[in-house]
């Protein structure tokens, strides 16, 4: 059974070249747009891996970070945060106790090397 991948993002073009790639390496794809509904897949879907944009509506990567985080069921799914800036990352990684990070724009071989890391 192949690894189901959670990318939550607002920017229907990074969505829609994401998924692309993903399934082309033969996970399954499950998209959300906002903080909300990355909750809400996280806790129905259970996710193997989830790419999560920092700059969300409704609630930020940051906070729906935290909450997984801090919920004992999900606690032990990877988050990897999306965003465009370099400031403070290494900062809210720590803050939100996110697994890794990648900056946009990423290519093939930085989301590759992520999903090795977590899912082999």
């Amino acid at each position: 059974m192949s690894k189901k991948i959670l990318i939550v993002d607002d920017e229907p073009d990074l969505v829609r070249v994401t998924s692309f790639r993903l399934k082309k390496m033969g996970y399954n794809v499950i998209v959300g747009t906002d903080g909300n509904q990355a909750l809400s897949l996280i806790e129905s879907e259970r996710p193997d891996l989830v790419l999560l944009d920092l700059r969300l509506p409704e609630i930020d990567g940051l906070e729906a970070c935290r909450r997984v985080k801090a919920d004992p069921k999900l606690k032990d799914i990877p988050i990897i945060l999306f965003t465009a800036s370099t400031n403070e990352i290494n900062e809210n990684v720590k803050t939100c106790g996110a697994d890794g990070y990648l900056i946009k724009p990423f290519n093939q071989e930085q989301l590759t090397a992520e999903l090795k890391k977590f899912l082999g």
